[in-house]
């Protein structure tokens, strides 16, 4: 059975404490640009060249997860685009 989902915000500081504690190591040279999905439940992770499909592993294993998506090397996983309308 499912367990109650985390809301977002605690979602992302405990998959960043994981990220920072125990993957660095992992995921050094090589890695930089990749993105990693990590269970904030389990700390199981996946590390694919896309966001979709190390999400997509990971829930796979466990169709349960609360994931968090880092990208290996970089302050955040996605940047925002700002759509400028146009006259």
């Amino acid at each position: 059975m499912s367990e109650t989902r985390l809301p977002r915000q605690e979602i992302g500081e405990r998959g960043s404490r994981i990220y920072r504690a125990r993957l660095p190591e992992l995921l050094q040279a090589g890695a930089r640009g990749l993105f990693v999905a990590i269970d904030i439940l389990s700390e199981e992770y996946e590390v694919a060249e896309e966001a979709r499909v190390a999400s997509e592993r990971l829930k796979a294993r466990n169709p349960d997860a609360q994931i968090l998506v880092e990208r290996i090397g970089y302050p955040a996983a996605f940047t925002a685009l700002s759509s400028r309308v146009q006259s």
